[in-house]
């Protein structure tokens, strides 16, 4: 796979080391579930966060992860995702708004969708496959992306992240028992701190 950073701008590579670990908050806490603030200082706290991030997402094995997820009630995610060509690519968003296509343009893939924060559970739900997402990055310059295939899903489901949705709010009830019967049978692997504490 060939790797990928927003405008390959070797500023980033700093952010993807050096991070700690933090606790990967779980589904029905209230970060998670509500609107959060816009990131407004780009200063070295938002960087040291965004290390953070990057350092739990891969200790947690995640292609994404939003601020909430370590408890952070900001409008901010990190990811390393694959393309619809395989191309990964590594970044961050700062207030992000996902734009997605409409009319004949939009193409709806179903796939199976999971979140950290509900370990263990996978359901196939639709997303378009197409996503265009504009922000900033860390030092505040204006950003745009767009996404195809599988990041084009984590492009969408980190912001709903930032908008306090999580991907379970748009499964049918159903879809949603099943989900949470799937975390539920492995939940006991995935210690209350968790990645700081690894996987059992």
């Amino acid at each position: 796979m060939r790797k990928h950073t927003p405008n390959d701008n070797p500023l980033w590579e700093d952010l993807f080391k050096g991070g700690s670990l933090r606790r990967v908050t779980r589904w029905g806490e209230s970060v998670l579930h509500a609107q959060t603030r816009p990131v407004t200082e780009f200063d070295e706290d938002l960087t040291t966060l965004i290390r953070d991030m990057f350092a739990t997402m891969n200790a947690a094995d995640g292609v994404g992860l939003a601020a909430t997820q370590v408890g952070v009630d900001l409008s901010l995610f990190v990811y390393a995702c694959p393309d619809a060509n395989n191309i990964v690519h590594h970044g961050a968003f700062c207030n992000p708004v996902v734009t997605l296509p409409e009319g004949h343009d939009r193409h709806l893939e179903a796939a199976d969708e999971g979140c950290l924060s509900w370990p263990g559970g996978f359901q196939s739900m639709a997303r378009p496959d197409l996503a265009t997402c504009t922000g900033q990055d860390p030092w505040g310059n204006d950003i745009t992306v767009t996404g195809t295939g599988f990041f084009a899903r984590c492009l969408q489901h980190e912001t709903d992240h930032c908008n306090g949705i999580v991907f379970g709010d748009r499964l049918s009830k159903r879809a949603r028992r099943k989900l949470d019967e799937q975390h539920d049978s492995v939940a006991h692997l995935y210690p209350d701190d968790w990645p700081l504490t690894p996987k059992g």
